[in-house]
């Protein structure tokens, strides 16, 4: 079964967990921005950073799929808030799930990883955009601070890391891989 690990990424997070699965199962390993024939491959694996809302390189990798038959999509979110937090994960599903047909939201398999941040490595557009998202934060009464929210508030300014190689296990077994490396 050939397996490629695409990944999307701005700053380095996703690219660190795609390059750890693609060491742990022998696969490719791409960055989403590159042209590929994805219909080559059984397993076709995603792991894009979250901005809002939206996963880097989902809508350009799953154009690249033309044949979903005999194919296992895998798609891996990197973000900030506690993957542990049902609140956070659903809240991630539904926004998955209006991104993505029907019929690839059904058939794919969803994983949630925990990525982190540095403030200083940030563009200007980034770091702007936090800003007012961190004066809006701040603002909200307490009852309406999800966790998301509440992590961005914790970590605002800061670098933080909370990459867990450990937590590509999951997805290692799905690709079809009984131990990992």
């Amino acid at each position: 079964m050939r397996t490629i690990i695409v990944y999307g990424s701005q700053y380095g997070t996703a690219k660190r967990y795609a390059e750890a699965l693609a060491g742990r199962t022998d696969s490719e390993v791409r960055n989403y921005e590159e042209s590929m024939d994805l219909d080559a491959y059984d397993n076709i694996v995603l792991i894009g950073a979250l901005y809002a809302g939206g996963v880097l390189g989902l809508k350009k990798t799953l154009s690249g799929i033309h044949d979903l038959k005999n194919k296992k999509i895998i798609i891996a979110t990197v973000g900030l808030a506690d993957t542990n937090d049902r609140e956070n994960t659903e809240t991630i599903r539904n926004s998955l799930k209006k991104q993505l047909s029907e019929n690839i939201f059904i058939h794919a398999r969803i994983f949630h990883l925990r990525g982190g941040i540095d403030y200083s490595r940030l563009n200007l557009k980034h770091r702007t955009m936090m800003a007012l998202l961190y004066g809006k934060a701040k603002g909200l009464p307490e009852e309406k601070k999800t966790v998301e929210v509440k992590a961005m508030i914790d970590t605002y300014g800061k670098r933080v890391d909370f990459v867990d190689f450990n937590s590509l296990d999951p997805i290692i077994r799905e690709i079809g891989y009984e131990t990992a490396k």
